[in-house]
Formats: structure tokens, C-alpha cells, sequence
């Protein structure tokens, strides 16, 4: 029989820094503190690592305990080098093709089981209304709730039949706001009747496909509750998820560290009230004192009967009963992970979500003609996304070209750029984002108009195309992975034909 210290811990789930669990985390999950971790890429060295400090963590708790990550493809994902990674949400709805979505997110869940996850933080639900939403962009699969909820809706059997339980996000949907909740809280007003007809879909879709989590998102919806967002609002966790769409499974809030909450509310306040909305599981992803605070706020709550006990036994009910159902009894060998059948996998979901927008230049000549390659590194625009290496597609492009000339640009650096770069039959222009940031957008624009002849490749979302329609051929990758810039090389040079659909209005 668990005291009400143990059953306060085992709704509280954390993050770490480090390469291994430190000693603190080993205590909370040996006593009972904690109910489980979630990783990022602050903790990824190589496979056996992960799969290491996984097992490190399992073995100091006495009960089973759950092990989350964000691993959605594309441009969020915590495992790269030496994982296998997916193309991601818009590349994915590119394809038009709810099987391969599938197959992916059943890859992508194979090795995560293979390294002891049980609990991936995808597949994102959000519907890409907004073009200037610098943490959804690719992230989402478009613009259309029919293809987003059937996407959507395959990833989640993708996911859970190879054992790992998946996460919907972010409810109600975080789509129709420009402002980045890692940065700031966003306020949604819009009549139910649209939040209904569009972005609460996908969700249905998720909760009849049998997703086992439902992650909140830190946005207030004024026609819902003006006054909490929905990671504190009981009118969205309990009357809206709970009794409307009759969700049954475990309810995660996204990370309490978000300034959207920090700014706004203590760690201690804010985990009480989101357990009084009904949530089970508080995220806190950085701070050893906000952890404590959070734990120590809900633990005094409950023994002043400000929470009630009934209310946290329902927590505990639905979060072990999440763990009976992933409990990775089965978890495939280590060798899965990154395996010659999960790579030819993601290299044909990938090219089958890239798109040729615009097919004005002749793909294949390239190699008869005077090539210069122009790659803008990726800026940060949203805590969400985290740094990875630059020029994949350069150095891949300068092996299938050896005489091609490559560049990195930097969108803060305005040197300028050699002029007997222009004097090159075709500029390959690599952008990253370019309407969010005018320092960037400025110089594409300046040598789109110079150059002889552009051919344009839009990494993640595609929204550059519009802003630089000029060049005379687009190719949109939908995202930035590995596969879709590897597919975008490869389409340059003549080994395929994109027939990927863009899913947002582009121009």
C-alpha cells in the first residue's frame, strides 16, 4: 500500500542533464519521488548509451516507472546520430499515405523499445493555420484537419503496436497562435464552432485509434476559459477531454519550465492547480528546484485536502495502467536501431514526401554545368527544436558533385558573397525558415535576383517558396532530417522525381 507521499511521486516526472542518471535522480526513483524521466538530447551520446542510462534508471526504482522522449521525426527529434530518423509530420502528410506514416512511427517505436523508452512524446496533432508559428511549422502534418487526423491517427498505431505508448499534442491544439509558448503565453480567440470543426479532429481521431497520453499545451482559449490555460483549466482537462471527447487515458501537461508558466506562476502553484484540472502527469524538464517545489506544493496540497486523495488515486490509476500496457516485456535487440531496413524505410518516406513546387531547370544536367551550393545554417527559432550538426545536405551534395562548390551562410553574418560565385551556371539555394527571420530572407532574396539561375530547396516548411518564387525551380523538403535532405540531393540529381503534395498553401 502506497503512502500519499509515494502517490503524490508517482505522478511527478522529470528531466536531467548528463550522459548518465546524476545521483539525486537515483535516490527519487529508489524512494518513490518520482514516477519516471523523460530524455533529450543532452543525454544522446550512441545507442548503448541510452540504452544504459534507460536501464540505470529502471533498476534504482522498485516499481515500474516510465521512460519518455520526443522523438517525432523531422525537425524535433532527440535521437540522430546513430538512430534512425523519420522525415517527419509535413513530409509525411506530403506523401498522402496513411500505411507508410505508420510503418514510420512503428520504426521510429521499435527503437525507442529496443532502448527501454515506453512513452514517445508524439505524434504532434496541431494544425498548421498559422505560417509565422515558429514552434509548429513542419511540425504538423498541414493545413487540412481530414489528412492531419488520419496521419495522425496512423502514427499513433505506428507507435503502440511496437510496444511504446504515443502522445497527442498539444491539446486543444496549439496551431492558430504566432507565439511560441517556450517564450511567452499565447491566447487563442476563436468560436468553439471552429475549434471544434478544425483542430480538436485530429484529437478525436487519436482518442478512437486508442492513444494511451494526451499532452496539454500552456495557451489560453478564451471561448473555453479565458482566465488558465489549458494545463490548468479543468473546464479543458476534465469537462472538455475528459467528459466531451471521453478521453480515458493518462493526461500529461507539456514542460511546467516553459516561460509561458514562469512568467506567469511558481512551479509549486502551477503543478497544484494543473492536478486540480485533472492533469496526471506535471512535466518539469530542467530545474532540480522546481521539481522540488512542484513535488512538495502537490504533496502539501493532498495532506491539507486541497487535492483530495481521490483525486490523485485517479491519476495513479490511469498512469499504471499506461505502464501495464507498455511495459516492454517483448523489446527488441539493440541491433534494430538504425538497421539497414529502418534506413531504406525513412530514404523512401522521404522521398515520397518531397515536392517539386517549381521544375524549371533541367535536374540532371548539373553535373555539365558550373555549380555553386548556398546552405543557410538553421537558426533556433523555438526551444523546441534543438541545435544538431550543419551542412548534411552540403557535404552530401559535394560528395554526389565533387566539383561543386559549397558554402555555409549565416543569416547574421552580411559579408559579402565572392562575385565569381555568380559567375556559376546554377546557384543551389538552401534555406531554412527564411520568412521567419529577415536577415535571412534579405539575402536569399538578394541572390535569387542575381544569380543566373536558382534552384531553390526549402528545408523545413515551405513557406520560403512564396517569399522567393523568382527562383526557377522549388523543391520543398517539408522538414529538415537527415532522409529528406539526403532525398533532396538525391531528386537533384536525377535519381527520382519528386511527387510529394505540399499540405499548406505555400504562396
Amino acid at each position: 500500500m502506497l503512502d500519499l507521499a509515494q502517490k503524490v511521486g508517482r505522478m511527478m516526472m522529470v528531466g536531467f542533464a548528463g550522459l548518465r542518471p546524476p545521483p539525486h535522480i537515483l535516490d527519487w526513483l529508489a524512494s518513490g519521488r518520482i514516477g519516471g524521466v523523460y530524455l533529450f538530447a543532452r543525454n544522446v551520446q550512441s545507442p548503448a548509451q541510452v540504452q544504459q542510462l534507460v536501464a540505470e534508471c529502471r533498476a534504482a526504482a522498485p516499481f515500474p516507472v516510465l521512460v519518455g522522449i520526443d522523438q517525432e521525426g523531422g525537425i524535433v527529434a532527440r535521437l540522430r546520430d546513430g538512430f534512425s530518423e523519420g522525415p517527419g509530420n509535413m513530409a509525411l502528410g506530403a506523401t498522402q499515405d496513411t500505411q507508410l506514416a505508420e510503418a514510420v512511427a512503428a520504426m521510429l517505436g521499435r527503437e525507442l523499445a529496443a532502448l527501454g523508452i515506453n512513452w514517445n512524446f508524439a505524434p504532434v496533432a496541431d494544425i498548421a493555420h498559422q505560417r509565422d508559428n515558429p514552434s509548429v511549422g513542419a511540425r504538423s502534418v498541414g493545413r487540412d484537419s481530414e489528412l492531419v487526423s488520419d496521419m495522425v491517427a496512423a502514427q499513433v498505431r505506428g507507435f503502440q503496436r511496437s510496444g511504446v505508448a504515443a502522445t497527442v499534442k498539444h491539446f486543444p491544439g496549439l496551431g492558430n497562435t504566432i507565439i511560441d509558448t517556450h517564450a511567452g503565453l499565447a491566447r487563442v480567440r476563436g468560436s468553439l464552432d471552429y475549434l471544434y470543426a478544425e483542430d480538436l479532429l485530429p484529437f478525436q481521431r487519436a482518442v478512437a485509434a486508442g492513444v494511451a497520453c494526451v499532452m496539454l499545451t500552456h495557451v489560453i482559449y478564451d471561448e473555453l476559459d479565458a482566465d488558465c490555460p489549458a494545463t490548468m483549466s479543468r473546464r479543458i482537462v476534465s469537462d472538455l477531454l475528459r467528459d466531451e471527447l471521453g478521453f480515458r487515458g493518462a493526461v500529461s501537461t507539456d514542460c511546467m519550465e516553459m516561460k509561458a508558466i514562469t512568467d506567469q506562476i511558481g512551479a509549486g502553484e502551477s503543478a497544484v492547480r494543473c492536478v486540480l484540472a485533472g492533469v496526471d502527469l506535471p512535466l518539469f524538464s530542467h530545474t532540480r528546484a522546481r521539481q522540488e517545489a512542484a513535488y512538495a506544493a502537490v504533496l502539501a496540497a493532498a495532506q491539507s485536502g486541497r487535492i483530495t486523495e481521490a483525486r490523485i488515486d485517479e491519476s495513479l490509476a490511469r498512469i499504471e495502467s499506461m505502464k501495464q500496457q507498455y511495459p516492454l516485456d517483448a523489446a527488441p535487440a539493440l541491433d534494430v536501431v538504425d538497421c539497414q531496413a529502418h534506413r531504406a524505410l525513412a530514404k523512401r518516406a522521404a522521398r515520397a514526401g518531397l515536392t517539386l513546387l517549381k521544375a524549371g531547370a533541367a535536374l540532371s544536367s548539373l553535373g555539365e554545368s558550373r555549380v555553386a551550393a548556398l546552405e543557410f545554417a538553421a537558426e533556433r527559432l523555438s526551444d523546441a527544436v534543438e541545435a544538431r550538426p550543419q551542412r548534411i545536405f552540403s557535404n552530401y551534395l559535394a560528395r554526389r558533385f565533387p566539383k561543386i562548390d559549397c558554402h555555409a551562410l549565416d543569416p547574421t553574418d552580411d559579408a559579402r558573397l565572392a562575385d565569381s560565385l555568380f559567375d556559376s551556371d546554377t546557384i543551389i539555394l538552401l534555406t531554412r525558415s527564411a520568412h521567419l527571420q529577415p536577415a535571412q530572407l534579405q539575402r536569399a532574396q538578394a541572390i535569387v535576383r542575381r544569380a543566373k539561375r536558382v534552384i531553390l530547396v526549402c528545408a523545413r516548411d515551405p513557406y520560403d517558396a512564396g517569399a522567393l518564387a523568382d527562383a526557377d525551380t522549388i523543391i520543398c523538403t517539408n522538414g529538415d532530417s537527415r532522409p529528406s535532405l539526403v532525398a533532396a540531393v538525391d531528386a537533384l540529381c536525377g535519381d527520382f522525381r519528386p511527387r510529394g503534395q505540399l499540405t499548406v498553401d505555400a504562396t
